[in-house]
């Protein structure tokens, strides 16, 4: 039997609001952090991917986008060791909003793959690879000062690379284990039944 309930704005809201503070929480714990920023976390995209999927890519964006405020708020200090506007443009978009704003594109394939978990998976490595290359530009631009000997690009390439191939590993295997046993579509969360979703 088909499930005709649709899901209502404030469901949406409370949902988004939930993953975000998950999100958050998950960034903050970090088995592999390296000194000038960036970290392995344990599935801290997947919530923001979830939402994406789920409620579709306005609704993620705007989740994506909370939680760059939200992570640059906990990253002042950062401000600190640039100058000049446009550095601070830079770290503000590149290493924040559009960063973690773009984890809201997770739900993209949703029409195109029409298996969840493929598709979950799907949005959560190109969302990866976008917020990988974010930092990559902050990385060559304004912080280039610490590359040293190396060529900067080299430099942002592996600084960057070091941590969010992790992430981008970590968020892929997270959503297809949810997409594997959750249904996302349905507007009341619940098992899949035979692999199937709701339509």
């Amino acid at each position: 039997m088909q499930e005709t309930r649709k899901i209502s704005s404030v469901q949406r809201l409370a949902e988004c609001a939930i993953m975000l503070a998950l999100a958050i929480v998950l960034n903050e714990f970090t088995p592999f952090k390296l000194p000038f920023g960036g970290s392995v976390t344990f599935f801290a995209q997947l919530p923001i991917v979830v939402i994406g999927y789920r409620h579709g890519v306005k609704w993620g964006l705007l989740t994506g986008f909370a939680m760059g405020v939200i992570e640059m708020l906990f990253g002042l200090e950062n401000f600190s060791y640039v100058t000049g506007i446009a550095a601070y443009l830079i770290l503000i978009f590149a290493d924040y909003i559009v960063a973690f704003g773009s984890l809201g594109l997770g739900g993209v394939f949703r029409s195109s793959i029409k298996n969840q978990a493929l598709s979950m998976a799907a949005g959560g490595a190109l969302v990866s690879v976008i917020r990988f290359i974010c930092h990559f530009i902050s990385g060559a631009t304004i912080w280039g000062g610490y590359a040293e000997d190396t060529p900067v690009l080299v430099y942002s390439l592996t600084y960057n690379g070091s941590y969010m191939l992790p992430e981008l590993i970590m968020t892929v295997i997270g959503a297809l284990i949810l997409g594997s046993l959750l249904d996302f579509r349905a507007p009341r969360l619940r098992a899949l039944k035979h692999g199937k979703t709701a339509e």
